[in-house]
């Protein structure tokens, strides 16, 4: 192999090592290029998104104020219930005093 057969084969090989990197670099491009409708359909999914999370955040302030009337409610009538029942012993202590007077009065009689 003379000089010139050698420049050859090495210009050949140069060549084609060069179109197998152009074809990879175009192949590469061609399947990682992001097409108008994909932008499209991932804007609607960031405000779909967007919309939930704005829907869960009214959610979880609903529940919140929900729950803070709830527990003021359930205050009140814990309150209640303690007056009832301090109402409820008063007539059990006068019913068991009467009850007693009662039991005196018939025995002197």
């Amino acid at each position: 192999m003379n000089r010139l057969e050698f420049i050859i084969a090495i210009a050949v090989i140069l060549f084609v090592a060069f179109m197998l990197g152009w074809l990879a670099h175009w192949l590469v491009t061609k399947f990682s290029q992001v097409t108008s409708a994909d932008l499209n359909e991932m804007e609607a999914l960031a405000k779909s998104l967007h919309d939930a999370e704005e829907t869960r955040d009214q959610a979880i302030a609903y529940l919140q104020q929900r729950e803070a009337e709830l527990t003021n409610q359930l205050s009140q009538t814990e309150a209640e219930l303690r007056a009832a029942m301090d109402g409820l012993r008063d007539a059990r202590h006068e019913a068991e005093e009467l009850r007693v007077y009662i039991e005196r009065v018939t025995q002197q009689a």
